[in-house]
């Protein structure tokens, strides 16, 4: 059986990453059997990131290549799109992680009001004594990291300008249908619906997550993609404005 080696539900989300969300996304969609093992400290994987899956023998790191592992064992989650949809939904995903994703971080980690939020639930297993001395170093790693990445050099307004562009591709992909590419979740879904539900699950108050919580589209969407593709067990609770 497949082991996904993932980090803990929170913010009322299956997981705390939205990568690991996909996965467990994916896993379901692909009808495989597998289970989940928690943990809080990824440093022992190979990309030191999760997720990851434990599966012959072997740690597959990271969600795309557990994308590339689950179709090598049969799965399609592409299955009925054409050459010209398979492209779009690659485009989708690549602006789902490589530029809605660094919006969640800044929300989480920049924003002062919420980062303590963030530090109780990410690193509880650190004594509270100790928990602020060792989380500043790690937040201060990330955010220099994400003012190198460039983000992380904007106000929340300009970064949120930055995102309306993807949120109305979003938008206008769902006059299709109630998924990215019709009527049933596809690959992009996976990805898309994770990260939304990820920005709109993040503690607090940004601008980021009341932009997209009184978005009905986008709110209905997700709950969608969570119905369709999410664990019973573990069903992010309803947060439409």
């Amino acid at each position: 059986m497949i082991t996904l080696i993932t980090f803990a539900p929170a913010f009322g989300q299956p997981a705390a990453s939205p990568f690991c969300v996909k996965a467990i996304w994916l896993l379901n969609l692909s009808g495989l059997p597998w289970q989940r093992e928690d943990i809080a400290d990824p440093r022992k994987m190979p990309k030191q990131k999760l997720p990851a899956i434990r599966a012959d023998g072997q740690i597959i790191p990271d969600s795309e290549n557990i994308r590339t592992y689950l179709e090598a064992q049969g799965a399609d989650f592409d299955a009925g799109l054409s050459d010209m949809e398979k492209s779009t939904s690659r485009a989708f995903i690549r602006m789902a992680e490589e530029h809605m994703y660094f919006h969640i971080v800044l929300d989480r980690w920049g924003d002062d009001t919420v980062w303590p939020i963030i530090r109780d639930e990410y690193f509880n297993a650190i004594p509270k004594l100790l928990r602020s001395v060792v989380t500043n170093k790690l937040r201060k790693a990330c955010l220099q990291g994400m003012d190198r990445q460039g983000l992380g050099r904007f106000t929340p307004e300009e970064r949120l300008a930055r995102l309306e562009d993807d949120l109305s591709a979003i938008a206008t992909r769902l006059w299709h249908g109630p998924f990215l590419f019709g009527e049933r979740p596809t690959a992009a879904d996976a990805s898309v619906g994770a990260m939304l539900a990820n920005m709109r699950a993040t503690p607090g108050k940004t601008l980021l997550k009341t932009r997209i919580a009184e978005d009905e589209i986008l709110c209905r969407y997700i709950d969608r993609c969570a119905d369709a593709m999410g664990n019973p067990s573990a069903a992010p609770e309803r947060l439409c404005a």
